[in-house]
């Protein structure tokens, strides 16, 4: 009996390595976790004949005004004067 080219002693040999590395105690949730990916890898291929819904993206790019240039203030300062000061 051939299962993806390989034998029965090949198929026993895995099942063990399999066995080791994983212990008794997770095999069956190694079990079950293989069956819904299986599951859900069918339920994907049957489901390529319906059409898939496809919904439109639509991006609006709104530009914000430029700001106005703010306005220097130069204020002038007068120095006062040396005989101003001594009066």
């Amino acid at each position: 009996m051939k299962f993806l080219g390989m034998g029965v002693p090949e198929l026993v040999i895995i099942l063990v390595v399999v066995l080791l590395i994983f212990g008794p105690k997770n095999l069956p949730k190694l079990g079950s976790a293989i069956g819904k990916t299986v599951k859900g890898l069918r339920d994907g291929m049957n489901s390529k004949d319906e059409e898939p819904e496809v919904e439109e993206v639509v991006e609006e790019v709104v530009e914000e005004p430029k700001a106005a240039p703010k306005k220097k203030v130069v204020k002038k300062v007068v120095a006062a004067s040396d005989d101003a000061a001594t009066e």
